[in-house]
């Protein structure tokens, strides 16, 4: 028993003696192994101080990358550590391998601090690509749209190695094979091998497209409105090549004619590999039958304003539509109805009858207008939209001293077209207006005239900060008898769309008493320099020029500056303009617009 504590008691000595020779040693290495220490310290999760992490050696496309792939790290979880280093490491070689950088050196710097981790990376050699087979077979070998991808391809021998343009060689291939009908499309052969210490990349893509599907019949499901209309839409024949664009025509084409509340056009894709043809399926739904809007605003020239709108976007299966609109503000009060009958080209011809009541009380103006008009619509294949009108006015007018009742049978045609690129603030795009008519007593109408009225407007841009708008409108009315034509058909100019910085209509020839009359001519032209801020928002500055007269223009300009904001709801337009004769800035005029410039 006591021989059994002697023992214990010496081994328990011989620990302790042992535990304090470790301890002196490693207090005489202490200065030698304290960053190793404070290193492994630094790495444990409850160590809290902050450290930067730099990267050096790198530039364009490589710093890019390699931030992108640093950046899936939190801040809060770098340090010094081996195991951070390790990781760092990992995550820049994958970034520059991407790029055919397959053998970077990579060394790390500790801060004495260990405040900041900096890598120093030097990416070496890049990877080139020595052999490059890129096969098309089946019916796309001899597609041009396949050749012109395979000539377009950056996987050509001699270039840089670049994962991302191997990927997005397949991917294009994939879809456009899925665009042009090669349903039965499959990849033979796909490898990229490197030889990293050759610097060398070896690519082998071959794809069989197997054979092109053609449009089979079109089954048309849900449409209230008879199918030979919706037929009509149709932009492909039956045994015409597939392609997915034609397919996303049609569903615009029904979408726009406002028919229906859903449009799914599809290829009946169970049927591939059982025949060429492939049926299409078009499923619709009905829109509803009665559409009511509401809506409340304000403009600086007409004060506050309600609508209510009344639609019904289809009353019978023939297709034909129905819509009217109140419009209520202090100087003017208006309401228009159209009914619109589509011919077999159901979305670019129809026929449409219009009329429109409207009662003005401004300046010294004071009309009830009453216009029924009959039109006939056609969109021509240069793009212009062509309209043959015949409409019948009559307006009881007091305008400056002069009253009469007038009555119209007007004649006319008008032209328009608008072409723009990009959304609600296009960066490119013009828009032209040109309509003509003409009357004579021998038809009924009070007096004999001919009248002329066009706008053209431009929009360019130079890079993506920079843009302009110009505009010019002219009228002319030819008459010899200006006391019986009415209001309606004179030219004022003035307001948000003409001389800004001047009220809305305000200028225009006057008599003896000093009221205005309304010009027989009008010339009025805008320039306007706008440039982005930020995102959405636009600085804008403005010149607008121009004149509405009789015998001879007293040309006036209205100058200023704005802002332009693309807003949920569309574009806002706010101006602060002065005009010509105005000494004092105080006196601005206040233009508040939503719309878009074409």
């Amino acid at each position: 028993m006591r021989l059994g504590l002697i023992l214990y008691f010496c081994y328990v000595s011989f620990l302790f003696i042992t535990w304090l020779y470790h301890i002196t040693i490693s207090m005489l290495n202490i200065r030698r192994i304290a960053p190793f220490i404070l290193t492994l310290l630094v790495g444990l999760p409850w160590h809290a101080s902050a450290v930067e992490l730099n990267v050096e050696g790198l530039d364009g496309d490589l710093e890019s990358n390699v931030e992108a792939y640093l950046s899936a790290i939190d801040e809060s979880e770098y340090s010094t550590s081996l195991r951070f280093q390790s990781r760092i490491e990992d995550n820049i070689s994958k970034a520059l391998k991407a790029l055919g950088y397959y053998q970077p050196d990579i060394q790390f710097t500790i801060a004495e601090d260990l405040s900041a981790l900096t890598v120093n990376v030097t990416p070496g050699a890049v990877t080139l690509i020595e052999q490059s087979l890129l096969d098309i077979l089946g019916e796309a070998k001899n597609d041009e749209d396949f050749a012109k991808l395979v000539a377009q391809s950056q996987l050509k021998v001699g270039m840089p190695l670049n994962h991302s343009h191997y990927d997005a060689y397949k991917s294009s291939l994939r879809n456009l094979a899925m665009q042009k009908g090669y349903f039965d499309g499959k990849f033979v052969a796909t490898t990229l091998k490197v030889a990293p210490e050759h610097q060398q990349a070896f690519i082998d893509i071959t794809y069989d497209s197997g054979m092109r599907y053609h449009f089979g019949e079109v089954n048309i499901e849900g449409s209230q409105i008879e199918v030979d209309r919706v037929q009509s839409l149709v932009p492909f024949d039956k045994g015409e090549p597939y392609q997915a664009q034609k397919v996303g025509e049609l569903n615009q084409k029904l979408s726009n004619t406002e028919w229906f509340s859903s449009v799914h056009v599809e290829p009946q894709l169970a049927e591939v590999g059982k025949q060429r043809e492939l049926p299409m399926a078009v499923i619709l739904a009905p829109q509803s039958e009665n559409q009511v809007e509401t809506g409340l605003g304000y403009s600086t020239d007409t004060g506050p304003r309600g609508t209510l709108s009344w639609k019904k976007p289809w009353i019978n299966q023939y297709g034909h539509s129905f819509r009217t609109k109140l419009s209520i503000s202090q100087p003017e009060q208006t309401a228009t109805a159209s009914y619109k009958i589509p011919l077999e080209d159901v979305l670019n011809e129809y026929y449409e009858i219009k009329y429109g009541m409207k009662n003005t009380n401004k300046l010294d103006t004071q009309s009830l207008e009453n216009n029924l008009a009959v039109e006939r619509h056609w969109q021509l294949e240069s793009g212009w939209h062509r309209t043959v009108f015949l409409r019948y006015l009559y307006e009881d007018f007091i305008q400056a001293d002069v009253s009469n009742r007038s009555k119209m049978l007007l004649p006319g045609i008008s032209f328009s077209r608008a072409r723009t690129r990009g959304g609600a603030m296009p960066m490119w795009g013009d828009k032209q207006v040109l309509t003509l008519e003409a009357t004579n007593k021998n038809i009924g109408s009070d007096a004999d005239l001919f009248r002329l009225q066009g706008r053209t407007t431009w929009v360019r841009s130079i890079g993506e900060n920079h843009r302009g708008l110009g505009r010019i409108d002219v009228g002319a009315v030819y008459t010899e008898e200006l006391d019986k034509v009415p209001p309606s058909l004179r030219f004022f100019a003035g307001g948000d769309n003409s001389l800004r910085g001047y009220g809305f209509e305000s200028i225009s020839p006057k008599d003896s008493n000093g009221k205005l009359t309304g010009g027989q001519y009008l010339v009025t032209s805008t320039l306007e320099y706008q440039y982005r801020i930020t995102g959405d928002w636009w600085f804008a500055t403005f010149v607008d020029y121009g004149d509405a007269w009789i015998d001879a223009p007293d040309w006036k300009m209205g100058r200023g500056v704005g802002v332009r904001w693309v807003s949920p709801v569309g574009p806002i337009r706010l101006d602060f303009a002065w005009p010509q004769d105005e000494k004092e800035l105080k006196e601005f005029r206040f233009h508040f617009t939503l719309g878009p410039d074409l």
